[in-house]
C-alpha cells in the first residue's frame, strides 16, 4: 500500500467499483497522489482530481514518471536554486559547490555534487569532509536524484544519514488563477508552507524592480497587489512587495528558522532580483514570502511562505504565491519552482492545485559524527 512518502509522485490505483455475480469489478486510475489520509486518497488524473475511499482500494503502487528530466535540466534548475539562496562562504571542488552560512539552513550549508569534482568520487567526498571540518560544521551533501545516485551510493557505504526526501516542483507561468479557499479547506494549515528539510524554506523567486523598494503590479504605483474577493475577512489586506525585508518580516523568518545570523541576511538579500512579500492585517504583519528570479531570468522561485497561526486557513499563503508569481512573470520568468518536503502533504496538495508537478527530488545526506 501507499505511504505518506508517495505523496507528490505518480501512482496507479486499482479500486473496487462494484460487484457482479458475486465478484468484484475493478477500475484502474493513474495520476499524481496529492493527498493520503486514513480514510481516503486523492490523485490528480488527466480528467481531474479523483477521491477514492481507502476501503475501495484493492491495490496501489508508485510508478515511474512519464518523462524524466534530462541531466542538463536538473543541473540548470539546481544552479538556479543555488543562485536564489546564495551562501556567503563558497568554494569549488571541480564543478561541485561547497557552501557555508554559519549553519543557517541546510541548503546554504551543504555541498552540491553536480558535474565533475575533478578527482575520483571517494577522494571528492574526503575533500568535502575536510572543507566542512575547516568551517567547524558537519559535512552535508544534497544529492539530486537520479543525477547524484552514484554519490548517494558512496555515502551509504560511509554511513551518512538521510533526511526526509524533498520534492523540487515546477510549474509554467502564469499560474492558474487562485480562488478563495472552500469552507473547511485545510490546505493552508501547514504553518509555514516553506518545507524544505530544515532548510531554506520552500523555494525561491524574484525579479528586478525600481529603486523605491516596492514593485508596482498591474500598473499600481503603490507597490500593492490586491486579490479579488474577500478572503476570510481579510479581503482588504494587500500583498505588498518590497525589495528589502522589513524588521517584522525578518522577525517572522527568524522565528521560523531558529534565529537570523549575519549570514542569513546575506542569503536572503544577496540576489539581484528579489522581492519580499508582506501582508498586514490591522497593522500587524501576518504573512510573508520571498521571491527571486534566477537561472538567466527563466526561473521564478518561492521561499519562506509563512502565515501566522491566528490567520491560517484563510487563503493568505495562496495570495502571497499569486502576487509573487504575477510579479515574477512581469519580470520575464517563464517557469516557477519551489522545494517542499515530501512529507508535508498539506503543502504538496496546495501546490498541486496551483499546477505544480515534481521535476526531481533530492536527499540531504549528513556525515556521521
Amino acid at each position: 500500500m501507499l505511504r505518506q512518502q508517495d505523496v507528490g509522485h505518480r501512482i496507479v490505483v486499482r479500486r473496487i467499483v462494484g460487484i457482479r455475480e458475486g465478484r468484484p469489478l475493478f477500475s484502474d486510475a493513474l495520476g499524481e497522489l496529492v493527498e493520503l489520509s486514513e480514510t481516503h486518497l486523492t490523485l490528480a488524473t488527466a480528467k481531474g482530481n479523483l477521491r477514492v475511499p481507502v476501503a475501495q482500494v484493492h491495490r496501489a503502487k508508485r510508478v515511474p514518471p512519464t518523462r524524466r528530466p534530462t541531466a542538463a535540466a536538473v543541473v540548470a534548475l539546481e544552479r538556479a536554486a543555488d543562485e536564489a539562496w546564495p551562501a556567503p562562504t563558497r568554494s569549488r571542488l571541480g564543478e561541485w559547490l561547497l557552501r557555508s552560512a554559519e549553519g543557517w539552513t541546510g541548503r546554504a550549508n551543504s555541498a552540491l555534487p553536480i558535474g565533475d569534482p575533478d578527482r575520483p568520487l571517494p577522494a571528492a567526498v574526503d575533500a568535502v569532509e575536510r572543507w566542512y571540518a575547516e568551517q567547524g560544521q558537519p559535512a552535508i551533501i544534497n544529492t539530486p536524484l537520479p543525477l547524484a545516485a552514484p554519490v548517494g551510493a558512496e555515502l551509504d557505504v560511509r554511513g551518512w544519514t538521510t533526511r526526509p526526501p524533498t520534492l523540487v516542483q515546477t510549474a509554467p507561468l502564469p499560474l492558474p488563477s487562485v480562488a478563495a479557499p472552500r469552507k473547511g479547506d485545510t490546505s493552508g494549515a501547514a504553518g509555514g508552507l516553506d518545507a524544505a528539510p530544515a532548510d531554506d524554506g520552500l523555494a525561491r523567486n524574484g525579479a528586478g524592480g525600481g529603486l523605491d523598494g516596492t514593485a508596482a503590479l498591474d500598473g499600481a504605483g503603490d507597490g500593492r497587489h490586491r486579490a479579488d474577493g474577500d478572503v476570510g475577512g481579510l479581503g482588504d489586506a494587500a500583498v505588498e512587495l518590497a525589495t528589502a525585508p522589513s524588521e517584522e518580516w525578518l522577525a517572522i523568518a527568524a522565528g521560523r528558522k531558529g534565529g537570523l545570523p549575519d549570514a542569513a541576511r546575506h542569503v536572503l538579500t544577496a540576489v539581484d532580483q528579489v522581492r519580499f512579500a508582506h501582508v498586514y492585517a490591522h497593522g500587524t504583519l501576518v504573512a510573508i514570502g520571498r521571491g527571486t528570479v534566477t537561472g538567466q531570468g527563466r526561473w521564478l522561485g518561492l521561499s519562506l511562505i509563512e502565515v501566522l497561526p491566528a490567520v491560517r486557513r484563510q487563503g493568505l499563503a495562496r495570495r502571497v504565491i499569486d502576487a509573487l508569481a504575477e510579479w515574477g512573470a512581469s519580470a520575464g520568468a517563464t517557469d516557477v519552482f519551489l522545494q517542499v518536503e515530501q512529507r508535508n502533504t498539506a503543502a504538496v496538495a496546495l501546490y498541486r492545485r496551483l499546477g505544480f508537478t515534481t521535476h526531481h527530488t533530492y536527499l540531504t545526506r549528513v556525515a556521521p559524527h
